[in-house]
């Protein structure tokens, strides 16, 4: 590691995007901890992506910012972005580490930083960046992606000579948070250390979401084969969306759609005997807690697949996969429309016949496209 990296103190971890893909960051972060002492963290990420940073034991803050070059509903103003410039000069950080997929380009970011007057800028980079970075690692993966996200993100820092011997991702429970939820599925009849199945059928993406027909279905088959109790989660603006489920469901079924914060639903998915959901962020958290899914997964990237867990990887083969689109490109939606609950139904008995308690975190699965 160069001497000035390792005198860093005060770095900027800037990952501009979701939930998930700062859950899939940690690793990174906790090998530029072990690896620079007395490190001070601080992530710039996207409002859904702060929102998860009290619970990333490695980070010291979080600054939310919703930046014109991502993707967002909202439009971003000129101020805003001259604002966030000034915040950040203000905080004088030693470096920054972009952390981006390779789809996109980190060089807006790296400007900002430039703006901001952080000497050390580390990216991956397709282009020449010049002088907006200091530390280039040249992007290699053009056409599709290589490497998973986690391991895309470790490649990077290690290019500073930054390393971990743990590259679990990370997502600290809350006691008052796993309190809480104890308390919930008491008064719900459920007894918190029986076991019990957590159903996230939501996304914020509908390319990524699995038909709420089928929902209905698997629920059903579930029922009937487990008997376990089944908790419905999703955040509140998933109610209208998955208002079909909850009001249609019967047997050993509670609804928690928009009732829970994101500690609690980690308590929740870190107790339970399996998670089934889409390549969304609850699925990170399960990796990050040890709890065994089954993951619905849209054919969107094929980088962001459960890391360092057991899991069975779900989907029907297309030959537009690898789109990157948040709606399906071919209106067919083939990649989940075409798998069946039974497939479904099948994966969660096996996964819960191999792993009765919690298993140690294994990539069982691997994602061949071919």
């Amino acid at each position: 590691m160069s001497a000035a990296w390792q005198a860093a103190r005060r770095i900027l971890c800037i990952r501009l995007d979701s939930l998930g893909d700062v859950l899939m960051c940690t690793p990174a972060f906790s090998a530029l901890r072990a690896s620079i002492p007395g490190c001070h963290l601080t992530l710039l990420t996207s409002p859904s992506g702060a929102a998860v940073a009290p619970y990333i034991p490695e980070l010291d803050a979080a600054i939310g910012y919703r930046a014109p070059w991502m993707k967002h509903g909202e439009a971003a103003s000129t101020e805003a972005l001259h604002e966030c410039a000034a915040q950040l000069a203000a905080q004088h950080f030693d470096a920054a580490v972009i952390f981006s997929s390779y789809s996109q380009s980190p060089l807006p970011a790296a400007l900002l930083c430039h703006l901001a007057g952080i000497p050390l800028r580390l990216a991956s980079c397709r282009e020449n960046p010049y002088q907006l970075l200091s530390h280039w690692v040249p992007e290699r993966e053009r056409e599709r992606a290589t490497r998973h996200e986690v391991q895309r993100q470790l490649d990077l820092v290690a290019h500073v000579g930054c390393a971990a011997s743990d590259t679990a991702l990370s997502f600290e429970v809350p006691a008052a948070a796993a309190a809480r939820v104890a308390t919930i599925l008491e008064e719900a009849g459920i007894d918190p250390a029986a076991p019990y199945l957590v159903l996230h059928a939501g996304a914020s993406a509908a390319s990524r979401r699995y038909p709420i027909r089928h929902w209905l279905v698997l629920t059903g088959m579930l029922g009937t084969r487990l008997g376990y109790p089944m908790i419905l989660t999703g955040d509140r603006g998933d109610l209208e969306l998955l208002r079909p489920l909850s009001e249609t469901w019967v047997g050993p079924v509670h609804s928690l759609i928009g009732k829970l914060d994101l500690g609690e639903l980690g308590a929740l998915i870190r107790s339970a005997s399996l998670l089934i959901t889409g390549n969304t962020g609850p699925a990170h958290i399960a990796a990050a807690v040890g709890t065994p899914l089954v993951d619905l997964y849209a054919l969107t990237n094929p980088q962001h697949t459960p890391w360092r867990v057991a899991h069975r990887l779900l989907f029907h083969d297309v030959s537009c996969r690898n789109c990157l689109r948040s709606s399906c490109p071919q209106s067919h939606h083939d990649c989940l429309d075409a798998l069946a609950p039974r497939t479904v139904l099948e994966a969660a008995v096996e996964l819960l016949a191999s792993a009765p308690s919690r298993p140690a975190r294994t990539n069982d699965v691997a994602l061949a496209f071919g």
